[in-house]
């Protein structure tokens, strides 16, 4: 899927949001990690072995929330979009 939106998108970049486990659970405020753990919801990606979670293996950009905040995200991204000139300064 991601080389499909790669292929069919013309100015991508793609960006890895990077998060723990349990940094997603702690973030998780509708409790959906919660309820996969518990078994009330099915195929939950990054928990259950029928949906892994996969690293993307070539992102344009990772960005690791758990060590920097979002406005330093944000200056991340916004440099490699100026850095790729799909934006101007």
């Amino acid at each position: 899927m991601r080389d499909n939106a790669r292929n069919e998108i013309g100015n991508f970049v793609e960006v890895h949001v990077k998060c723990s486990i349990d940094g997603c659970m702690a973030r998780d405020v509708k409790g959906m990690y919660k309820k996969a753990i518990a078994g009330e919801i099915k195929d939950f990606t990054g928990i259950h072995d029928t949906a892994p979670y996969e690293e993307p293996p070539n992102p344009e950009l990772v960005l690791d929330t758990e060590e920097s905040d979002v406005e330093t995200c944000v200056g991340q991204v916004m440099a490699k979009l100026n850095e790729l000139v799909y934006i101007g300064e």
